[in-house]
């Protein structure tokens, strides 16, 4: 797609639900991130998430995807654990949980990992930049594309060392449109990204809750977003239970007769 000037469109989702509706859009790559664990189930932060978890949700994601490659976060710990298990928990990802493709956070530290991966026929997905699982290295996330272009040159370093290690796809986190342009047009695999991204990519990556406000936290924000579903199921079932409290019929709750 890169080669054709096509930009890729990249959806992180968690659960069989959302996975069909993402996939039925026509987006690109449906991606189940390691963030699942504190968006999904109410974790502290990403670091938490096992391996277990990780299957249990992309075989949910897979299911329900028919058209779109499936991508599935390493949670942290096999890649730091060293080759041999960073190669076992790529498999057991494709082998139990359906996954097309394997993400890697931090890959560029672990080039022999790659290509280890890759060796064992499975593409990687290579994620740099201020990213979830680096980003305490780097102050937080919150660092953003500010540092990205202080330790620029480290970050163009980092895009070839994936490239050439055999890694099929990029996820620049936080690039900023100077170095996401550059380290873009510095390889030849897509490099796309999400937080800190723009059109200087070869496409996009954003979380669907996020994208259609489903977090409970969008009731309370005003950030930009193509949807406001948690007002809209705020607001639904706030209406059932007043049917509810208030005697009447619910909406499909079936037919009642009228009373004689």
């Amino acid at each position: 797609m890169k080669r054709d000037g096509k930009k890729i469109v990249a959806v992180v989702a968690y659960d069989y639900q959302m996975a069909q509706i993402v996939d039925r859009a026509g987006v690109d790559i449906v991606s189940i991130g390691d963030s699942v664990g504190s968006n999904m189930w109410g974790q502290t932060n990403v670091l938490e998430v096992t391996m277990d978890q990780m299957v249990l949700a992309c075989q949910g994601v897979r299911r329900g995807v028919k058209h779109a490659l499936v991508s599935c976060d390493l949670p942290y710990g096999p890649l730091q654990q060293g080759t041999d298990e960073a190669v076992r928990a790529s498999i057991r990802l494709v082998k139990e949980g359906g996954a097309d493709l394997v993400k890697l956070d931090g890959a560029a530290d672990y080039p022999d990992a790659i290509r280890a991966i890759d060796r064992a026929g499975i593409p990687v997905f290579g994620q740099f930049g201020i990213t979830p699982q680096t980003a305490q290295r780097f102050g937080g996330i919150a660092a953003g594309t500010d540092l990205a272009l202080q330790i620029k040159d480290q970050l163009m370093a980092e895009a070839k060392i994936m490239e050439e290690a055999g890694a099929s796809i990029l996820d620049f986190t936080n690039s900023g449109p100077e170095v996401g342009a550059e380290a873009t047009a510095s390889v030849a695999i897509p490099v796309i990204g999400g937080l800190g991204g723009g059109p200087w990519l070869d496409g996009r990556i954003r979380v669907a809750f996020a994208a259609i406000g489903y977090m409970a936290a969008s009731l309370d924000d005003s950030n930009e977003r193509y949807a406001d579903v948690a007002k809209i199921s705020l607001e639904a079932i706030s209406a059932f239970a007043d049917d509810v409290r208030g005697g009447r019929q619910i909406r499909g709750g079936g037919f009642v007769p009228p009373t004689k």
